[in-house]
């Protein structure tokens, strides 16, 4: 245990904002302190930083806050600085304490320190600037870029990744995943969090909850406590009523007063389960169906070309039903030129490209929530579909965050965020089979990101979308678009996948995968001719035979990989539960299984390596050849 507070309490201005909260680090631990806004996540990061002290408690024992050593803490705060007159080169070698000699520490320092400059975006020539030359976010870069040369014992990050871009950001996620020394942080790129932290403090109701693992983990075991506790809470209710009901039926008989008198104790002595808070995002179960099934091929383009008064790109697609496609790229690059394009919003400029028969889009760009109108939300709803009932009005409404006050407001007063939603459960709601989206959640806070994510992710239609919020890509896609100079790609997999591939390209490895837009086109329109028609051309017949016996030969072991990382999870899921529904876990006792469990954790990491590793021996076995061909044409 590196550093510890136990039972403490914070005030400020008469305001209870932590009570008596317990918070651990361990080792290096990279950890996230989530929670909404006015939480008190900044005044967590403030107590452990030593800027203010726990409040005086009688009640508490020990000391409050523990730590195995005098420790240094380094604090990244939105004001970087104070003294702006100095340079950036003056500002970083201040802390170097080899500043004035030409020792080894400090050619090392030094040679660090030009690593982290260049790589948070500056030149060289920045480094004689002064700090007051800098605006406020490149100010904040710097001091991020000081704290990292000093290396605290404790390294405090509040919203680390404000004015960074994406290749940045992903460059900063890799340099804390190898960081030497723990750090706490406050952030809302949840994307950046599943990549770098693996504990999660929750603060909600001025107490904090200890998850382990990163943020998407967090989420997944929440959801899971929370559905277990409802449970527990039900059924502790359903017996409360019984023994009362009992209670109430032979208290007034004679001959059964003693039998009533021992239910009644036997309802006191019940432990309370405290009703549990429900979750702020909505989840979606079940799926969304669209309203017509639409053609198998939504979308067909052949050396379609974009653009205004020139091409911006060329690109050759097909689109294939339920298809979730994520489009990254550049900005200028021409995303949102091909989705206006795509829905026939502007013309091409050359090529040809086709919806399939009774496709139906659904539209949406920064502009859609553009709304003016003095209706109440669920007024304004409703009149867009009469044929709801009121009750299935305020169901739906509820759904997307739009319950009871909510939808009272008059959309005029809505923020942008809230705007986007209430077009996109329009867009939703009117069950269309292709969506088209710019942007869906920009200005939406995380509930919202969330509750869209898992209505996106249960509607059963065909997506193609743009998004900079990179776990929104990454829980939506299952495959991405990439839009790269004068070319686009098309990659089979999800965001997170084609991350760790592109990591290793940079490494010289390659990415096998990735492949130009124009041969999924191909492969695709290949994998569509009726067998018959193939088995009549000699030669495609002799390759096919050729292939189903390549792919036979990793399928031998590529499933047994699949099935042992469902066994393993099913093992963990089935030891989790009967840990949460035991009396144990309700009684706050420690778990005899843990150990267990994270023995079983680590086997099913190594069986999903294997796993994704076969997987990408199918993709290769499956497209090599093709790919290895376009590339000698």
């Amino acid at each position: 245990m590196l550093y510890q507070i136990k039972d403490g309490t914070v005030s400020a201005g008469g305001t209870l904002i932590l009570s008596h909260v317990d918070f651990e680090i361990r080792g290096n631990e990279k950890i996230a302190v989530v929670g909404s806004n006015g939480a008190g996540k900044t005044t967590l990061l403030r107590l452990i930083a030593g800027e203010i002290d726990l409040d005086r408690d009688d009640k508490r024992s020990g000391q409050g806050i523990a730590s195995a050593r005098k420790l240094t803490v380094g604090y990244l705060k939105q004001q970087a600085f104070t003294e702006k007159e100095r340079t950036v080169e003056e500002e970083l070698l201040k802390s170097c304490s080899w500043a004035e000699d030409d020792s080894l520490e400090r050619f090392v320092y030094e040679r660090e320190y030009e690593i982290l400059f260049t790589r948070f975006g500056f030149s060289k020539g920045d480094k004689k600037r002064k700090l007051s030359e800098f605006s406020g976010g490149e100010q904040t870069k710097i001091a991020l870029i000081e704290l990292l040369l000093q290396k605290p014992d404790i390294l405090l990050l509040d919203e680390p990744t404000n004015h960074l871009d994406v290749h940045t950001t992903e460059w900063l996620e890799q340099y804390l995943q190898q960081y030497e020394n723990p750090v706490v942080m406050v952030s809302h790129d949840r994307f950046f969090l599943d990549q770098t932290v693996s504990v999660v403090y929750e603060l909600s109701g001025k107490k904090l909850t200890r998850y382990p693992g990163n943020y998407t983990h967090y989420r997944e075991e929440k959801k899971k406590a929370i559905r277990l506790q409802t449970k527990a809470y039900e059924r502790q209710q359903q017996e409360i009523n019984r023994l009362n009901d009992l209670v109430e039926r032979f208290k007034h008989k004679p001959n059964k007063a003693a039998f009533a008198r021992a239910k009644k104790k036997a309802a006191e002595r019940i432990q309370p389960v405290e009703k549990p808070q429900q979750d702020e995002a909505h989840i979606f179960t079940g799926s969304m169906e669209p309203a017509i099934l639409g053609s198998k091929w939504v979308f067909e383009a052949e050396h379609l070309k974009i653009g205004y008064d020139r091409p911006i790109t060329e690109l050759s697609l097909r689109i294939k039903r339920g298809q979730k496609i994520g489009i990254l790229g550049a900005n200028g690059a021409g995303k949102s030129t091909f989705l206006k394009t795509v829905a026939g919003l502007i013309p091409k400029i050359s090529g040809d490209y086709s919806l399939g028969n009774q496709i139906t889009i659904g539209y949406f760009d920064q502009h859609s929530s553009e709304l003016s109108s003095a209706k109440t939300v669920a007024e304004h709803f409703h009149d867009l579909f009469p044929s709801l009932t009121e009750k299935e009005v305020r169901s739906i409404l509820g759904s997307y965050l739009f319950g009871g006050k909510e939808a009272g407001k008059r959309v005029d007063v809505l923020s942008g965020g809230e705007k986007a939603r209430l077009v996109l459960m329009e867009l939703l709601q009117s069950k269309p089979n292709f969506l088209i989206l710019d942007e869906p959640t920009n200005h939406m806070d995380i509930r919202a990101k969330e509750t869209l994510e898992s209505a996106f992710t249960a509607y059963t239609g065909t997506i193609l979308f743009v998004s900079h919020d990179r776990y929104f890509l990454n829980r939506v896609a299952e495959s991405i678009l990439l839009f790269e100079g004068t070319s686009v790609f098309y990659y089979p997999f999800g965001y997170e996948h084609y991350l760790e591939r592109s990591r290793k390209a940079e490494n010289g490895e390659g990415i096998a995968a990735r492949i130009r837009a124009e041969e999924q086109a191909l492969i695709a329109g290949m994998r569509a001719v009726p067998k018959a028609e193939r088995h009549r051309l000699k030669e495609i017949s002799t390759e096919e035979a050729y292939l189903d016996w390549k792919l036979g030969l990793v399928l031998e072991k590529l499933l047994p990989a699949k099935n042992r990382v469902e066994q393993l999870t099913g093992f963990m899921e089935e030891l989790e539960r009967e840990w949460l529904e035991s009396e144990d876990f309700w009684q706050n006792r420690p778990w005899t299984e843990a150990d267990r469990y994270e023995q079983l954790q680590k086997e099913r990491d190594k069986a999903w390596e294997e796993w994704n590793q076969r997987c990408m021996e199918w993709y290769e076995a499956a497209y090599g050849e093709e790919m290895n061909e376009k590339s000698v044409e």
